[in-house]
């Protein structure tokens, strides 16, 4: 059976159970024993390792609560038995597990998954089926752990019909992209403050990892990369799925931290706690608690989630840092608060690039429109290029679930990007000295493209407004006055 099939035999096997109440805790019930399946094929793996290093392996784990020893029998534990075994043994232990400075710091997600996990089976019957099913994956076959990466993601977008624990997913296309032309090297450190499931993150490692060739190829250089991923993610069941992920992708020890990456002054980070590269898609349209606000500078204080991030990460990298940030259109042409970040922006940062992305490619997530931001810290901004991604000639309407946003959409921005060619009309390019005519609005159109959609003033719309209201008064008179008429 394959690896998508064993998965989706899991989830029905769910559905029958009393105590699993739809997909977010039929997902969260997965992941935790997910993650006790991974951890003991990592175990065999760190197991051979201290062995060649002429060291005693010892699992952070107690002997009895290794999944091998009461998971791995098809004919083992079943019923009330486990159930109760699972409740007062699995839970309860890895909960209240003592982390001290000599613990094996590879042991330290195990107390932080299971730190906010719950067991929401009531069959103990019904749970033996699943633990049965997760044993037919392979962890250990490498073919079989890069065959799971797909049905992970896959699990990861059954968060959007998940209520008020869903996610958004970001496109596997674009957060390669991000991370791709950020291109974080070798013994850089690479950050993500909102870090959800972990996807640009792994896109990281993904580029990490391609880098390890020839003279590069060597333990040093992939210990590198173990130190150089860092996130943080205040949502408990993202956090889970994001510390599983990395495991998954062979960081042994995921720096994830389970917290609200605002709630800190940003004027109170040091050196040390800054990065090379920050690659990110903050959460937009989401409202911040008055408390988090006392964190920021007065001209920056807003209760706008994205914009708040963005102003993290410009107190968080590091000189010549380069960064990569998902932003809705609201934020190019928004005022007030968002003026004074856009003027930091450019003032401090090089502001390099916007790459506007079509309709559709966060679809059925949002139909909000999204924009990619590229600065590093080299000296203020003195032009911005632009490239507006095109639409497919078979798609005028946008993307869609059914028509998903492709890597293959990003070839043509991809061929420009080091090139900077004139001859691209998708390409055009605006001084700084326009956008500081404008008060930092950076909404600026294609003026290559034949658009024939007038382009009005703030006066003009309210004039319209003003027009169109006292129709709607004046059509309203009229229907009182009809139906009055019909009454008598």
């Amino acid at each position: 059976m394959s690896i998508s099939s064993t998965i989706k035999s899991i989830q029905d096997i769910m559905r029958q159970d009393a105590g699993v109440d739809g997909d977010a805790q039929r997902i969260s019930q997965l992941v935790w024993m997910l993650f006790l399946k991974i951890y003991d094929s990592k175990e065999d793996e760190w197991e051979i390792i201290d062995s060649n290093a002429r060291k005693e392996f010892k699992s952070f784990i107690p002997e009895e609560l290794r999944w091998r020893n009461w998971a791995s029998d098809d004919e083992g534990l079943t019923g009330e038995e486990l159930l109760d075994f699972v409740n007062n043994r699995i839970f309860k232990d890895l909960k209240d597990i003592a982390v001290t400075e000599k613990t094996d710091p590879r042991g330290n997600a195990v107390k932080l998954v299971f730190e906010d996990s719950f067991n929401y089976m009531k069959s103990g019957t019904l749970m033996r089926q699943v633990i049965n099913k997760i044993n037919e994956i392979d962890f250990e076959s490498l073919e079989e752990r890069h065959a799971f990466n797909d049905i992970y993601e896959s699990i990861l977008k059954d968060l959007q019909s998940a209520g008020n624990a869903g996610e958004f997913y970001t496109p596997r296309a674009v957060t390669q992209f991000v991370v791709d032309i950020v291109n974080p090297r070798l013994g850089e450190s690479v950050a993500d403050f909102a870090c959800g499931t972990g996807g640009f993150l792994v896109s990281a490692i993904n580029n990490l990892n391609s880098q390890l060739v020839g003279d590069k190829n060597t333990i040093e250089c992939r210990k590198k990369i173990q130190d150089s991923i860092h996130g943080i993610e205040k949502k408990q069941l993202p956090h889970l799925l994001c510390v599983t992920n990395l495991i998954l992708h062979d960081i042994d020890i995921p720096d994830i931290k389970h917290d609200n990456a605002l709630t800190k002054n940003v004027r109170d980070y040091t050196e040390n706690e800054k990065y090379n590269c920050a690659v990110m898609n903050p959460p937009f349209g989401g409202i911040e608690e008055d408390s988090v606000l006392t964190y920021f500078p007065t001209n920056f204080k807003t209760k706008e989630t994205a914009d708040l991030f963005l102003v993290l990460i410009m107190y968080r990298l590091k000189n010549q840092g380069r960064a990569g940030v998902v932003l809705p259109d609201g934020f190019l042409f928004g005022e007030g608060v968002k003026t004074n970040i856009k003027e930091k922006l450019l003032s401090e940062f090089n502001l390099h690039t916007i790459v506007r992305l079509p309709n559709g490619v966060f679809s059925p997530y949002t139909p909000v429109k999204t924009n990619l931001l590229f600065f590093d810290k080299t000296g203020p901004t003195k032009k911005i290029d632009y490239y507006q991604v095109p639409l497919p000639e078979n798609l005028k309407n946008g993307f869609t679930k059914s028509k998903p946003f492709k890597s293959e959409h990003l070839t043509q921005v991809r061929n420009w990007w080091y090139s900077r060619e004139n001859g691209d009309e998708n390409a055009y390019s605006i001084d700084i000295s326009e956008i500081k005519k404008v008060n930092y609005n950076l909404d600026f159109k294609n003026p290559n493209c034949n658009n024939n959609e007038k382009e009005y003033s703030l006066n003009e719309l309210l004039t319209i407004m003003d027009k169109t209201s006292k129709n709607i008064v004046e059509i309203l008179g009229k229907l009182s006055k009809a139906l009055e008429g019909v009454e008598e």
